[in-house]
């Protein structure tokens, strides 16, 4: 038995987080009092989750076919970058504003597909290829713009960020439906039934007339398709794109698959889950900084957690 699913198999590494939802509500509302359950808590907590639940949901969907993809911050800035200069140069002009969408697209989409390529049909590996591509990307980033920031964005970007439907906030119910249109992918489709396959043998895949060279492309230009709507909440929630946001997600997108019941070595893991672990590590996050934990203790922790995770999933019974 090697993999995580050996010790809560199905659904029982969801009733584990719920748990750990519950208990580490409970202990905050402890330690932490009124303080942690604040409107202004919950709506930090809404605000950081869509950013990084899209990317993590991008980091997931590769890590399921076995891959990965460290790549997807700085795409999703690339993307980001790519809008945000169209939209300043020609500001209040409808056609323009469609076409910098375009353009954020038409980025997102050479990147998985250099990616796809790079591991498909010359045959890197996952980890190698897409930290290529990272630096390249993140060294494009900063040369085409100097590292400076690109702000002033028009109202339809800011409102993401500012607008809520219910008292939930617009951004927040905009991640829920992606990751409800990719449950629906994984669960009933060919496609996420391949993606499956592969992760849990990719050869007999191949022999089983599925063409894996596709599989592969497509399902790293959806993690950059993913990467592209992290870019245009991330420029919502700033009013601004610069080469360097976000870069401290890429520990806790991966961190997120693995707690979310994703196996490192593909074949196995849900949507719900990875939803769940984020929720988890956001009511830490929040209720760490509250105690005032300093910010580079709770990355640590992360990391640690981390490898805690990976070693129980290598473990042999």
């Amino acid at each position: 038995m090697t993999t995580l699913t050996r010790f809560f198999p199905g659904d029982r590494i969801i009733r584990l987080q719920l748990l750990i939802i519950v208990a580490v509500a409970v202990l905050f509302s402890f330690t932490l009092g009124g303080s942690f359950y604040s409107v202004g808590n919950f709506q930090s907590i809404s605000s950081q989750l869509p950013v990084l639940g899209m990317l993590a949901l991008g980091m997931g969907i590769t890590m399921l076919t076995g891959g990965i993809n460290l790549s997807v911050i700085a795409g999703a800035n690339a993307c980001s970058l790519a809008m945000a200069a169209i939209l300043v140069a020609h500001p209040g002009q409808p056609e323009y504003f469609a076409l910098a969408m375009l353009a954020g697209l038409a980025v997102a989409v050479v990147i998985g597909v250099l990616n796809g390529a790079l591991i498909a049909y010359i045959g890197v590996s996952p980890i190698l290829a897409t930290l290529g591509t990272m630096t390249l990307i993140a060294g494009l980033n900063i040369l085409l713009t100097n590292g400076a920031v690109i702000s002033g964005f028009p109202a339809a970007i800011q409102y993401l960020s500012n607008a809520s439907l219910l008292g939930i906030p617009v951004a927040l119910l905009l991640f829920l439906l992606v990751a409800l249109l990719l449950w629906v992918l994984l669960e009933h489709t060919t496609l996420g039934r391949s993606l499956y396959l592969m992760g849990s043998n990719e050869q007999a895949t191949r022999f089983s007339g599925v063409n894996t060279h596709k599989v592969t492309i497509a399902v790293y230009v959806l993690s950059a398709l993913l990467g592209w709507g992290a870019a245009l909440l991330m420029m919502s929630k700033f009013n601004s794109a610069k080469a360097g946001y976000g870069d401290s997600y890429l520990l806790v997108t991966i961190l997120a698959s693995v707690l979310g019941g994703i196996n490192p070595d593909g074949g196995f893991g849900r949507v719900i889950g990875l939803v769940l672990a984020l929720i988890v590590l956001q009511m830490l996050e929040s209720g760490l900084n509250l105690m005032g934990v300093s910010s580079y203790l709770t990355m640590a922790l992360w990391g640690g957690v981390l490898i805690l995770f990976i070693a129980l999933q290598n473990r042999k019974s």
